[in-house]
C-alpha cells in the first residue's frame, strides 16, 4: 500500500537534502512533482492540485526560501497537509445516547459489506458492546446464509426474515435489538450502484425508518478514483457519515485513501487489512501520512505487540532474558506471536527510518519462518530448553525431521546461542556493547 507513491516522494525530498535556499520557481518545480506523484497514485486532480497549491504557498510563507534546510522544512509541511488531507483527526463511531445505536452499512455489491459486519461487531464486543447483525440483504441469495455463519463465528445474534422487505427488516431489527438488550444493531444492506434510483430510495426509506447514527460507506480501496465516485453518489444521497475502507493490505495506489475525504467530507473511520475477522483497524491519518513519507508508525508497532502480548508477558519474558532462563521454547512462542501481527517487511516498515533502508525487493519470505519453527518442532522438549544436548546426531535427527540440513539446525543454534549472550551483557548493566547476531533467519 503506497509503496509507489512513498518512494517518488521519498526521491523528490532526497533530492533537496543538502541543498542550500531554494527560489520561488524551484518551489514550484517541487511542487509540480509532487502533484504529478500523487495523480500517478490515482488521487482525484481536484485533490491533488489544491494539495500542491496549499504546499506552495505554506512553503513560500514559512521562509523555506531563506531556510538551510528546505528539505525537512517542505516535508513538514507536506505531512501537515497529508494529514489534513487523510481527515485530520482520528474518526470515532458515534453512538446515540438511548442504545441502541444503529449503524447502516452501505456500498457497491462486493465491496465486502457482509464480512464487514461482522468485523466491526467483532471489533464492538471486544470493547463491551455487543451487537445484533440485522441480514438485511435480501437479494443475494446466499447474504442471510454467509452473515449467519459469520454470526455464529463471533458469537453474536443475527437477525434475519429470509427474502423479504429489507426495510422491514432493518425496521424489526432494531425492535428485536431493544427487546434483547443490546448496545448496538449493525444493518447489512444489500450492494447496489449509486446510481441506481429505485434502490437508493429503498436505502433513504431505510434510513427513515431505522434513523441510523452512522451510516458507513463500504468502499473497495483497489478501484481507485471510481471509490470517489461512489462515495460521492452514496454521500449525496444519504449523507454518509464514514467510509470502511477495504483491501488495504493489496497492492492499491491509495488514491481512494487520499480523495475521499476530500471529495465528501465524510472521514474514513476504519481500513480492512485481510480476510481475517480481526483485520480491520481504526484510521489514523497522521499515522498513514507518517508512513507515507517514510516516517515510521510507532503507535501502530507498539498496539499490534500489546494485542498479542500483554504487560504481564513482556515482564516475565524480560526477566528470563536477564537470569538467562530465555530458551528456544520460549523462542517458538515469540516467533509465532510475531507471525499474529502481519508481514515481518510491514512491521520493519513501522519502525522510523527502516522504510527509506530496506532494499525495494526485501523479503523474509514465509518459507524461513515455517523452516525455523519446524526445525525447534523437531527436538524433543528438553533439547529446546537446553542446546547443550544437540551433539551431532541429534542435530542430524532434527534436520531429517524438518525436512532441512544439518548445517540450517548449526546456524540456528549458533545464531540463538549469540542472541543469549547479547541478553548477558545487557543484564550486567550495558558496561559492555553487545554485538548483535547476524541474523535468525540468513
Amino acid at each position: 500500500m503506497f509503496e509507489a507513491l512513498s518512494d517518488r516522494l521519498g526521491a523528490i525530498f532526497s533530492r533537496l537534502t543538502g541543498r542550500g535556499r531554494l527560489s520561488e520557481s524551484e518551489v514550484g518545480d517541487v511542487m509540480r512533482e509532487v502533484r504529478m506523484a500523487l495523480l500517478e497514485a490515482d488521487v482525484s486532480l481536484s485533490a491533488a492540485r489544491e494539495f500542491a497549491n496549499r504546499i506552495r504557498e505554506k512553503a513560500i510563507g514559512a521562509n523555506v526560501l531563506e531556510s538551510l534546510s528546505p528539505a525537512q522544512t517542505i516535508v513538514k509541511i507536506v505531512r501537515d497537509e497529508l494529514v489534513d488531507l487523510l481527515g485530520g483527526a482520528q474518526a470515532r463511531l458515534q453512538f446515540s445516547d438511548a442504545p441502541p445505536s444503529v449503524i447502516m452499512l452501505v456500498g457497491l455489491q462486493g465491496s465486502g459489506k457482509t464480512t464487514h459486519a461482522a468485523k466491526l461487531a467483532l471489533r464492538l464486543k471486544e470493547q463491551g458492546r455487543r451487537a445484533l447483525l440485522v441480514a438485511a440483504d435480501v437479494y443475494r441469495p446466499a447474504a442471510v446464509a454467509q452473515l449467519q455463519i459469520l454470526g455464529r463465528q463471533i458469537d453474536l445474534p443475527v437477525y434475519e426474515q429470509g427474502q423479504g422487505d429489507a426495510v422491514r427488516v432493518a425496521r424489526d431489527g432494531v425492535a428485536e435489538a431493544k427487546r434483547l438488550g443490546l448496545s448496538t444493531v449493525i444493518i447489512d444492506t444489500a450492494g447496489r450502484l449509486q446510481i441506481d434510483d429505485a434502490l437508493m430510495t429503498e436505502l433513504e426509506r431505510m434510513r427513515a425508518a431505522v434513523d441510523p447514527k452512522e451510516i458507513l460507506l463500504v468502499a473497495d480501496a483497489m478501484t481507485g478514483q471510481e471509490a470517489t465516485n461512489v462515495a460521492k453518489g452514496f454521500h449525496d444521497r444519504l449523507g454518509i457519515t464514514g467510509v470502511i475502507l477495504t483491501k488495504m493490505d493489496g497492492d492499491t495506489r491509495g488514491g481512494a485513501a487520499l480523495s475521499i475525504y476530500h471529495v465528501t467530507g465524510a472521514p474514513i473511520k476504519f481500513i480492512g487489512l485481510g480476510e481475517k475477522l480481526s483485520a480491520i483497524e481504526p484510521f489514523h491519518p497522521d499515522r498513514l501520512a507518517s508512513r507515507i513519507l517514510g516516517m515510521g508508525d510507532v503507535l501502530t508497532l507498539i498496539e499490534k505487540t500489546q494485542s498479542v502480548y500483554s504487560a504481564e508477558q513482556a515482564k516475565a519474558l524480560e526477566q528470563r532474558f536477564l537470569k538467562q532462563q530465555f530458551t528456544l521454547d520460549d523462542f517458538l512462542d515469540q516467533l509465532r506471536q510475531v507471525k499474529k501481527m502481519g508481514s515481518m517487511k510491514d512491521l520493519l516498515k513501522m519502525i522510523p527510518g527502516v522504510s527509506r533502508a530496506l532494499p525495494k525487493d526485501f523479503e523474509l519470505p514465509e518459507k524461513d519462518l515455517t523452516r525455523v519453527e519446524a526445525i525447534i518442532c523437531s527436538m524433543t522438549l528438553r533439547e529446546r530448553r537446553n542446546p547443550n544436548l544437540l551433539n551431532g546426531s541429534r542435530r542430524k535427527r532434527i534436520a531429517t525431521g524438518s525436512g532441512t540440513h544439518v548445517a540450517d539446525v548449526n546456524r540456528l543454534v549458533k545464531q540463538f546461542e549469540q542472541s543469549r549472550q547479547m541478553m548477558k551483557q545487557m543484564g550486567l548493566g550495558g558496561k559492555r556493547r553487545p554485538r548483535l547476531p547476524t541474523g535468525m533467519f540468513s
